[in-house]
């Protein structure tokens, strides 16, 4: 028997006179048809793995996965094995916790207003803020992962939260909470990042992310809900009570993400992700510099960006433009920014089994000329009830962006760009819900805060265009 050797495979070519059996069954591969759902063994021998793991201990090394003819990558899926399901249901409480974070600001602005006795400009600085905080885990989201894992994030960003939340209850004051909101910025930013890096790759990954970010709208649903309760029905709470609520929030989302993630550690998360390139750059630098992964890494950033901008300047304003353009009662006006959260929290339940059918590039650029068409009801017909309904139908159809711009991403983008590319896009498009937001406000101190709808329909002209912009989106083998 004689073996030639061809580049990377190999062929065996056998005389017929010289036949000879052996044992080879230590060298049969599975076959892929025969595949069972509880075999998990990868193709990797012990040995190999252990000397992988041992080797990545100290520093990210290129590694090259076996051909896909020999090979085949099968996804994770969200209830299998059990310890999935615990963190899928951990990852979906994360999101309640920042959901209620952002929506919190909407609610509470008019009293902190009155509270601190501040200008537009100066109370949209609790926006601005969390940008820090976006900004460094966008950078340090990578890095967490391959020298902590996602228990590493299961522990540092509730830990934020809370944190946050317990110094904003003693109701410091004001720069110590335009400050504090940057820890709170950063433990958003880490969590938004890794869950939607990890879901994003699952099977049926669209349905799945509808269902995280749904529980992100659950979240800003019932945060305005209870805070305007708090403060209009209850006794007249001051705002801080809120706090209380967020803090015992906090509180779960930290006990049941570490205990959920503890095994999910950097060893483990870079056996599961080897680079599969001989590149010497980093995988950030990958995502963000190299052509064609840099195109999509920042198409799918600044879409984010503002889109999330949209999100939370429209969820944030909504309850301040309607007391003050369209006259409603206080209690009323509240309830409107939880129509819009709650149409958002429908949305990506419902449309987020509607859009694989439709594939993402295509669904996507259907639901934002839908949504412009409604902001500009919202914006020219002066009804209290026209404009509250308007919005929650916005809400409806922003829904399901998010989650396709990931899914997009991770159809796009190598297995081992996902977590730096994925987590650097939704970190830094966390950072539309401080920048926009921001920018309503300080313009609305001189023009009014009308100027939330003329900046909400240019935004979401720019998003349409972004996405058009990206390639072609492959099916995904599920």
């Amino acid at each position: 028997m004689a073996i030639h050797q061809n580049g990377g495979s190999s062929t065996c070519v056998v005389k017929p006179e010289s036949v000879e059996l052996q044992d080879v069954s230590g060298l049969l591969k599975i076959p892929s048809k025969a595949y069972q759902p509880h075999q998990t063994r990868s193709s990797l021998s012990i040995q190999q793995a252990r000397s992988l793991q041992e080797e990545s201990q100290n520093d990210d090394r290129v590694e090259n996965l076996p051909s896909p003819t020999t090979a085949s990558e099968r996804l994770e899926v969200w209830n299998h094995p059990r310890i999935n399901l615990y963190r899928t249901l951990a990852a979906f409480w994360s999101f309640v916790v920042m959901g209620s974070n952002d929506a919190a600001y909407g609610a509470l602005i008019p009293y902190l207003q009155t509270y601190y006795n501040l200008t537009y400009t100066v109370i949209s600085l609790i926006f601005l803020s969390p940008l820090a905080g976006y900004t460094l885990s966008a950078l340090l989201n990578n890095a967490i992962h391959l020298k902590f894992g996602q228990r590493g994030v299961a522990l540092i960003s509730p830990g934020c939260h809370l944190l946050a939340y317990i110094v904003i209850a003693v109701h410091p004051p004001y720069p110590v909470l335009v400050v504090i909101f940057m820890l709170a910025g950063f433990g958003n930013g880490l969590a938004d990042a890794a869950w939607n890096a990890w879901i994003g790759n699952m099977a049926n990954p669209n349905e799945v992310l509808g269902f995280l970010h749904a529980f992100y709208g659950l979240g800003a649903t019932i945060a305005p809900l209870i805070a305007t309760t708090m403060i209009t029905k209850g006794h007249r709470l001051p705002w801080y009570y809120f706090y209380y609520v967020m803090i015992a929030m906090a509180s779960i989302e930290l006990g049941t993400s570490l205990w959920a993630f503890w095994s999910a550690t950097g060893a483990q998360f870079r056996a599961k992700n080897p680079r599969t390139t001989d590149t010497k750059d980093n995988r950030m630098k990958q995502a963000l510099i190299r052509l064609p992964f840099a195109r999509v890494t920042w198409i799918c950033a600044l879409f984010l960006l503002g889109y999330v901008g949209i999100e939370v300047a429209l969820g944030g304003w909504i309850v301040k433009f309607m007391l003050e353009v369209r006259d409603g009662a206080e209690f009323a006006s509240g309830m409107t920014a939880t129509g819009f959260w709650m149409g958002l929290t429908v949305g990506r339940i419902v449309l987020g089994f509607v859009t694989p059918k439709l594939g993402e590039k295509l669904a996507i650029a259907i639901y934002l000329p839908i949504t412009m068409a409604f902001e500009l009801i919202f914006w020219l017909v002066p009804q209290f009830y026209v404009s509250a309904i308007a919005i929650a139908l916005q809400g409806f159809f922003l829904g399901p962006l998010f989650p396709a711009a990931v899914v997009a991403a991770t159809k796009l983008l190598p297995r081992h760009l996902h977590v730096s590319a994925i987590g650097f896009a939704a970190a830094f498009g966390g950072s539309g819900a401080a920048i926009f937001p921001f920018a309503v406000g300080a313009i609305a101190q001189a023009k009014g805060v009308q100027v939330l709808q003329p900046v909400v329909l240019a935004l979401l002209g720019v998003i349409l265009v972004l996405w058009l912009g990206l390639p072609k989106i492959r099916r995904k083998e599920e």
